[in-house]
Parts: C-alpha cells; structure tokens; sequence
C-alpha cells in the first residue's frame, strides 16, 4: 500500500491519539513479533512493525503496560493501513494503524479506560484531558 501522507492518516483517525511507546507482542503464521506502539487512542494505535500484516488482517495481540508490576492486556484488531519500509520516513516510519475490535460494550470501555489512563500518566491530565474532551 502506498506511504499515506499525514493529512490522510489524520482524516482516518476518529479519535485523538497520544505519543505512547508500549511493547505489543503478536503472532503473524507459526512466528511471534515484539514490536512498539508510536502511539494510541481510545480506537486504535500504530505498531512501529517493518514486517506489518496486511490490510484487513484481523489479530490478536497483547499490550505491556508500564505499571507497577508486569500487567499485559490481550486485544483484537484489524489493520486499517500499512506504511511499507519503503515508503517510511522520520516523520512517518514503517508499520500499521491498527483500530481496536471488541467483542461487546463492556469491553470497549475498559479499553477506552484503560488508555485515558494511559494518557493521564504520560501527558499528564491537562494536555490528557484536552485530547480526550468530546468537541461539538
């Protein structure tokens, strides 16, 4: 797939993301993968990947999160886009968008918790709180 530009990317993006760097393991054939996050939201993330699985590829992979102790939190997603090696750049590196499938509404919430949360440690709550405040 072509190197979406950073206009392109943030028109798909329906919800504000944070610049967070956490360990994601997943499985891609009989191989496990260990790459980052670049960042998150309460939709999706992107997974920093040179190895990034194809558009609509549907998976299961698990986020480490820092906390006190090693917590990990297993999701479902789907690739929505992929920036091919090739096509990477500084300001737009290699990997895949990825938007959060969840298997009902309960879980949906403790996701979207889960990284407001996130984003309350790694902004701080004033910044976290602007991006997270629902416009008009």
């Amino acid at each position: 797939m072509a190197d979406p530009s950073s206009s392109e990317v943030s028109e798909r993006r329906d919800d504000p993301r944070a610049p967070i760097t956490l360990r994601v393991d997943y499985k891609r054939l009989n191989t496990f993968f260990a790459d980052y996050t670049k960042n998150i939201s309460t939709g999706g993330t992107f997974i920093r990947t040179t190895r990034p699985l194809g558009v609509g590829t549907e998976f299961m992979f698990v986020l480490a999160l820092p906390t006190s102790g090693a917590t990990e939190v297993a999701l479902k997603g789907i690739v929505k886009w992929v920036v091919e090696e090739k096509d990477a750049a500084e300001e737009n590196p290699a990997g895949m968008g990825i938007q959060f499938v969840y298997a009902d509404d309960a879980e949906r919430r403790h996701v979207e918790s889960m990284v407001e949360e996130l984003m309350k440690t790694a902004l701080g709550p004033a910044l976290a709180g602007k991006l997270l405040a629902k416009g008009p």
